[in-house]
């Protein structure tokens, strides 16, 4: 039986049509994030668990989307949880999850005609490779939102940040124009244990962040 009218939703991000809510888009300053983005920024929203962030980041996505003037994708990388410092599992899970996404705003062919075209990059590599293919091919500048970014861990972690860091002089014609990550902390307080032991601060292996923002 149809549920009538409204409701409340306390798990997970909400769906306007059905869930009692505040406007996503008025719970921060609209206006900053368009001008980082259209300025090609990279930077961090942060905030608690339970706040919002993914009905935020949602909403922003398809508010992009809307605009016209880039494609913003939004993907979770939470999965990637479970391989810990399995290089290769998780940035081969995040090529996937962000061909999957695209997949279903621009249709499949694209995204897995490029995945295949780089499918003999190391994964060490295969971030990089993807995205510089990916936007090459696209006929809008890319935005890319990366979720549950502090999902990951140690080698796992730095290789994805480091990745995106490594084609960051090609944005926004062969890179993302802009990459949002979303995570309950600033990208700069990761301490992040590499499985040789070595420790980094998530800082240094994103050191491109441009602003942190925090959602009230």
């Amino acid at each position: 039986m149809a549920t009538k009218g409204k409701f409340f939703c306390t798990a997970g991000p909400i769906k306007p049509e059905k869930h009692y809510n505040v406007d996503p888009l008025s719970r921060f300053d609209l206006d900053e994030i368009e001008t980082l983005i259209d300025q090609e920024k990279y930077f961090v929203l942060h905030a608690p668990r339970q706040t919002g962030k993914t009905s935020c980041m949602l909403a922003l996505r398809d508010y992009l989307n809307k605009r016209g003037t880039y494609l913003a994708v939004y993907v979770n990388i939470e999965g990637g949880q479970g391989y810990r410092n399995e290089v290769n599992a998780v940035v081969e899970g995040v090529v996937e999850t962000i061909c999957n996404e695209l997949g279903l705003i621009i249709g499949k062919e694209l995204p897995q005609r490029v995945r295949t075209q780089v499918a003999e990059e190391s994964p060490r590599n295969l971030l990089t490779g993807f995205l510089l293919a990916l936007c090459q091919a696209l006929d809008r500048p890319l935005v890319l939102i990366i979720d549950e970014i502090d999902a990951l861990v140690g080698d796992s972690l730095v290789s994805v940040l480091r990745q995106i860091r490594a084609g960051y002089a090609n944005r926004p014609a062969a890179f993302p124009q802009s990459i949002i990550l979303c995570g309950v902390r600033d990208v700069r307080d990761y301490r992040i244990v590499l499985s040789n032991q070595d420790v980094i601060t998530g800082g240094s292996a994103f050191n491109i962040k441009a602003k942190s923002l925090r959602l009230g």
